[in-house]
């Protein structure tokens, strides 16, 4: 299929950040959506399968209207991420018409499908929330996102970060420094995201000031945390016995959220994960949300969304035979 498509009255400068340096962008949405792409002016001429020139059209006019600034690699990765998500059953939009949106540093923050949508609801709405996917599908970025949010209108007077201090099928050894820097290389995901959402200054102050704490997962035994955002990163990796031990932490005026893959856990063979457990057990408990991401709601590199796709083909493979 062939498609011709002409952006009315353009201007030059747009286009020329549409297409990005030397039609770099234009390359990449060709990449991605498995199509042709040329352009002679404002006419584009697109050529593909059906769904795919449709939403190279789509995916243009949305560049196209973002395109009054230069549009970054990361700015278009995420736009050709939602282009691949196939579109919903039955008409319905793709995300929530009235989405839950969080104020940060740089922007306001919304989620992007439908499956994050929910995901941000359960965390406001909720006193425990599970969120369960592959990576890139934002579970640790957003429950970040909503602590910060609710530190700041002083919905809860701290943040706490735990993680169960498992290597990812390495030995580390003899870690040097105090708690803090010790813990450090395992919670470094929650680091990023902090300092993304509030800045290297403002975290350093609100560390120095106690608005957020940071404890390995074994050291939360005996404590009761009221009026605090508490978060379990990389929940698949700690046990059945570790995983209601931290559940039974939560106090008055607290949240929890609790965030996993079940699919990269590095625990001993034959050790089940406390995240699988809990998600079998908790299921229906009133208070208790679960959302359940998948590959459609990557929103990093689209080769991360095929990556995971793969990964649980070859899965579902093994496991059949």
């Amino acid at each position: 299929m062939i498609r011709r498509h002409t952006i009315a009255a353009a201007d030059n400068r747009r286009l020329a950040h549409l297409c990005g340096p030397l039609d770099a962008h234009l390359r990449a949405i060709e990449a991605a959506l498995d199509v042709g792409l040329s352009r002679r002016d404002a006419s584009f001429r697109i050529n593909g399968a059906g769904e795919a020139v449709e939403r190279a059209i789509a995916l243009l006019d949305q560049l196209y209207e973002k395109a009054r600034a230069p549009i970054t690699e990361r700015a278009l990765q995420l736009m050709l991420a939602s282009a691949l998500r196939p579109a919903p059953a039955g008409g319905a939009p793709a995300v929530d018409a009235e989405p839950v949106v969080l104020h940060t540093r740089h922007a306001e923050l919304a989620g992007r499908t439908p499956n994050q949508v929910q995901y941000l609801r359960q965390m406001l709405a909720r006193d425990i929330t599970f969120g369960i996917g592959p990576a890139g599908t934002g579970k640790t970025f957003l429950a970040v996102a909503c602590a910060v949010d609710a530190l700041e209108r002083k919905g809860v007077q701290r943040i706490v970060l735990t993680r169960p201090a498992v290597e990812a099928g390495e030995r580390l050894g003899f870690l040097p420094g105090d708690l803090a820097q010790k813990v450090d290389p395992y919670l470094r995901p929650l680091y990023d995201a902090l300092h993304d959402l509030m800045g290297s200054e403002r975290v350093a102050r609100a560390f120095e000031k106690g608005l957020i704490e940071i404890a390995p997962l074994a050291f939360m035994r005996g404590r009761t945390l009221n009026h605090a955002f508490i978060i379990l990163d990389e929940a698949q990796n700690a046990t059945r016995e570790q995983m209601m031990m931290f559940l039974t932490r939560i106090g008055f005026g607290s949240r929890c959220v609790v965030t996993g893959d079940p699919s990269q856990t590095d625990l001993p063979a034959g050790q089940p994960s406390g995240l699988v457990d809990a998600e079998q057990v908790l299921d229906g408990v009133a208070g208790i949300a679960f959302t359940r991401f998948d590959a459609g709601d990557v929103v990093r590199h689209p080769l991360v969304a095929r990556i995971v796709q793969a990964y649980d083909a070859d899965r579902a493979q093994r496991g059949s035979a």
